[in-house]
C-alpha cells in the first residue's frame, strides 16, 4: 500500500516536474533573447555615434596621403637652398609631421588599412631618400625634378591607398 502511495505521489509530482523544467527552459530562452536585444540595440545606438567619427578618420587619412603625395608635396615645399640633402630631410620631415598629425586616425581604420597608410608614407620617404642618392642629382631643384620625372613614369603608392581608403568607407556605408 506504501508503494502504491509513491507511485501516486510520482505521477501527481511527474507533470509538474516537466511542467517546471519547460517553464526554466522558457523563461533562460526569453532572457537570453532580451539581453540579445538589449545589446543589438546598444551597438547600433553606438554605430550610430561612431560613424561621423569613422568618416572623420578616413577623411584626415586621404588628406594625409593627398598631403604626403609627391607631386603635391614638391610644389608645397619649396627649397630653401640648392643643398638637395637638406631638402630631402625637409621633405622628410613634413611627411613626417603629417603622419604625427594624423597619428591616432589608427583606432578608427582596420589593421589593414593602416599599415597600407604607413606602407605608403614609407615608401615616399624611401623614393626621396633613394633620389636624393643618385649621382646624377646635385643640387634641390634637381631632386625636385627627377622625383616629379618619376612620378611620371610609375604608379603612385599614393593613389593606391587612397582606392584602399575609398573601398574599406564603401565596405561599412
Amino acid at each position: 500500500m506504501n508503494t502504491d502511495k509513491l507511485i501516486e505521489l510520482g505521477f501527481y509530482t511527474l507533470p509538474a516536474v516537466v511542467t517546471g523544467v519547460v517553464a526554466l527552459y522558457s523563461f533562460n530562452v526569453f532572457l537570453k533573447n532580451d539581453e540579445n536585444k538589449r545589446r543589438f540595440l546598444l551597438k547600433r545606438g553606438n554605430q550610430k555615434q561612431a560613424l561621423p567619427l569613422k568618416l572623420q578618420a578616413y577623411e584626415r587619412l586621404s588628406l594625409l596621403i593627398e598631403r604626403i603625395n609627391p607631386s603635391k608635396l614638391l610644389i608645397r615645399v619649396a627649397p630653401l637652398n640648392d643643398d638637395k640633402v637638406e631638402y630631402q630631410n625637409l621633405l622628410i620631415l613634413h611627411i613626417e609631421q603629417e603622419y604625427e598629425h594624423n597619428l591616432t586616425q589608427q583606432i578608427y581604420v582596420s589593421d589593414e588599412c593602416w599599415t597600407i597608410i604607413l606602407s605608403a608614407k614609407n615608401t615616399i620617404i624611401q623614393n626621396i631618400r633613394k633620389t636624393a642618392m643618385s649621382i646624377e642629382v646635385y643640387t634641390a631643384d634637381q631632386l625636385r625634378e627627377t622625383i616629379l620625372t618619376s612620378l611620371l613614369h610609375d604608379e603612385s603608392v599614393t593613389n593606391l591607398a587612397i582606392s584602399y581608403l575609398k573601398s574599406e568607407v564603401k565596405g561599412f556605408l
